[in-house]
């Protein structure tokens, strides 16, 4: 499995520079840490990362090919979550899962779907519909997207909100059966999860020197709730 890197990256959210001149390397098997206060840009790497925000300087590559050669194949190798749960209100769980596993390429969509829940510890909420599940339901589900179909890559922001803590010990479960299997994954994250050896990425260190009368405000999770809009 080969590497995935960025070099040189800089990112421009409206007006405002998140970060520049940063580079960063996930090998298959690693981990990484991405740290900070809101608004250094957790939230805006990862979308570079995804592919859903252009680097306006830099570079993302895999197996040192730049993505933008082939971004569907980018596509097609990673999941991303948000820390905004995708939960349509009208479809079952195994509904709103299916459709995400299909997206996947999954050959069983409903039934990698069920095996999913299973694994996250949720097998009940099968037939619930999304508007009827609890925070902690909807953030599970939201996670168990990323093991109804197989992706190399796991782009995850803020994973574990609204989950308590015997589910955060099993999704760190989860995320070492990925890495022991040769997967990567890149976190945004305010709390404690365990992913040995895994490297730490401070945004803060790549925050550009604010001009005279520009106070470098803005909050990257504000970004995305307007992004989301």
């Amino acid at each position: 499995m080969p590497v995935f890197a960025g070099s040189a990256l800089t990112c421009l959210r409206g007006d405002r520079l998140v970060f520049t001149g940063l580079d960063f390397r996930i090998a298959p098997g690693e981990a990484l840490f991405l740290l900070g206060p809101n608004g250094s840009g957790k939230s805006s790497l990862l979308r570079v990362m995804a592919g859903l925000l252009k680097p306006i300087r830099g570079q993302l590559s895999w197996d040192g090919v730049p993505v933008t050669d082939d971004p569907d194949a980018h596509r097609g190798r990673i999941h991303y979550v948000g820390h905004l749960d995708a939960v349509k209100p009208v479809l079952s769980a195994v509904e709103n899962l299916s459709f995400w596993a299909t997206l996947g390429g999954a050959a069983d969509p409903r039934g990698n779907a069920l095996k999913a829940l299973e694994r996250l510890g949720v097998p009940h909420i099968a037939n619930v519909p999304g508007r009827y599940l609890s925070a902690g339901q909807k953030r599970r589900l939201n996670l168990a997207r990323i093991i109804a179909a197989p992706a190399a890559l796991w782009l995850l922001d803020e994973p574990t909100v609204a989950l308590d803590r015997a589910a955060i010990a099993l999704f760190e479960e989860i995320i070492a059966e990925h890495r022991a299997g040769g997967g990567m994954v890149a976190v945004s994250t305010h709390v404690d999860i365990a992913m040995p050896g895994a490297g730490e990425l401070h945004l803060d260190e790549f925050t550009p020197v604010p001009h005279d009368g520009d106070d470098g405000g803005g909050d990257d999770d504000v970004l995305e709730e307007e992004d989301a809009a």
